[in-house]
């Protein structure tokens, strides 16, 4: 993803419910707990973990036992020590005491939630690391790892998963993707390796994918208890020895056996996050509602349809029917190259404004860029008394609403069948509507000639987009 290009508004939830999902997450709750039970006479060592002897009586204020406990036990205290809830005072002494950061859990859901993405950061760069298995098989003779012995690029690793985490956050928030429903592991990963124009993978590739697949489960295994994603992990009976048989039958088709991941609302509030911190345009749902209707109308000429009604309901929540109409039809006019989808996402947010809006469209009956939109509106809407526009709005409007659906859709089937039901219901359109004064008039003309199937009637097209274009001295 290029950091200048936007991406569809995330729908956030409510930040107090957001606050508290991260207050629940295993990982932050365990680092309060021993942050609070932390005291003078608990010791850490020169890198700021508590020591060995300690590890047990920590555990146990966890509730953990198991060989497992003092491991679980040591990762939550240096989440503690990394968020800033625990601080060290004295670092040969090893003695430590409550830090300042330890009452941001009981201050505002902003508080908590800054809180929750540090320690998202602290396991997100654990996350990037080997097992520790390998770090230690690993140690060259002078104590120091040897990171080419493990084949490891931190840099590259960190670069891998965040772009696993971008494209599940793209899958996430957009339109086309599955949303709330979880996504297969093998989608992820083959999203980062295959390439988008090979058709059949190559054995090599493949193998790739199963390999990303396997330290994608291990990274997900480590994010889902600070609450970023829900994960179902690789079936243990796949990575069995091939000699070996299942430990109980299987079906070859269930795809969820690969592992399955979804974002929680958590995560997708902490993505969105990081995604602003790095650069990027992360719209949420509600950006715009107390913002002005110029501010609307641009900011979500990019947004897939769902969104942009979302996002224009919550604006039209606080505001009179009638003002609303009135800014809205103010902020659609314009001859920029943006003020066709301008005017079609205002025509959209009208249709979602009752009749008490009726005088404002009535006021700019005769206006030549907007007389056409109010009159389909008063249509639309059965009001009476609606006079018939001139023929030259009629054109005016139809280049209008050609350019805005280009500029949303591009080549779309939609646009092309508004394309062939406009030749077809105009006879000698071509031949009138070249003089159409709209700056859009000659691209409109020469996307009908690209998109009709007929061929005489294209040529028709990119004949009167070349009168066109000399009328306007292009």
């Amino acid at each position: 993803m290029s950091d200048s290009s936007t991406l569809p508004p995330a729908r956030l939830r409510p930040e107090a419910e957001l606050a508290r999902d991260a207050l629940s997450a295993p990982v932050l709750a365990r680092a309060a707990r021993l942050a609070r039970w932390a005291g003078p006479d608990t010791r850490v060592d020169a890198g700021g973990g508590l020591v060995e002897e300690q590890l047990p009586a920590a555990a146990g204020q966890l509730g953990l036992s198991g060989d497992d406990a003092a491991a679980y036990a040591s990762e939550a205290w240096r989440i503690a020590v990394d968020t800033g809830l625990v601080e060290i005072t004295d670092e040969e002494a090893g003695t430590v005491a409550a830090g300042e950061d330890l009452a941001l859990l009981t201050g505002s859901p902003q508080d908590v939630l800054g809180v929750w993405l540090t320690a998202l950061e602290a396991v997100l760069a654990d996350a990037g690391v080997p097992d520790l298995d390998d770090l230690v098989d690993a140690m060259a003779e002078g104590g120091e790892v040897d990171l080419s012995s493990l084949d490891w690029d931190p840099d590259a690793e960190a670069e891998f998963l965040d772009g696993v985490l971008g494209n599940l956050y793209l899958l996430t928030v957009g339109e086309e993707g599955p949303g709330d429903a979880p996504v297969p592991l093998p989608a992820l990963a083959a999203s980062m390796i295959v390439p988008s124009d090979m058709g059949e993978p190559s054995n090599e590739v493949l193998e790739q994918v199963s390999d990303a697949m396997m330290r994608l489960d291990d990274q997900f295994r480590l994010l889902e208890p600070v609450g970023l994603v829900e994960y179902q992990p690789v079936d243990e009976a796949l990575m069995a020895d091939a000699d070996e048989e299942p430990a109980a039958p299987v079906d070859e088709a269930d795809v969820t056996r690969y592992g399955m991941v979804r974002l929680t609302p958590l995560g997708l509030y902490g993505l969105r996050a990081r995604l602003l911190d790095a650069g990027f345009d992360a719209p949420a749902v509600g950006d715009l509602a107390d913002k002005g209707a110029d501010a609307l109308l641009d900011g979500t000429a990019p947004f897939p349809p769902a969104a942009a009604h979302a996002e224009t309901e919550l604006w039209l929540a606080g505001r009179g029917p009638l003002d609303a109409a009135r800014e809205l039809l103010a902020a659609a006019r314009g001859s920029d190259p943006g003020a066709p989808l301008r005017r079609l996402r205002c025509q959209q947010a009208l249709s979602l404004v009752g009749a008490e809006a009726e005088p404002a469209l009535r006021e700019v009956l005769d206006d030549a860029e907007l007389g056409g939109l109010a009159r389909v509106w008063l249509t639309e809407q059965g009001a009476a008394d609606v006079p018939a526009p001139p023929q030259e709005m009629v054109f005016w409007l139809t280049i209008d609403t050609v350019a805005a659906q280009l500029a949303a859709e591009g080549n779309s089937e939609e646009l092309r069948a508004l394309v062939e039901g406009l030749a077809r219901q105009h006879s000698g359109f071509f031949d009138t509507v070249w003089r159409v004064e709209h700056p859009a008039t000659p691209d409109v003309l020469e996307a009908m000639g690209r998109l009709h199937p007929d061929k005489k009637i294209a040529k028709e097209a990119r004949k009167a987009a070349f009168k066109a274009r000399s009328q306007q001295g292009g």
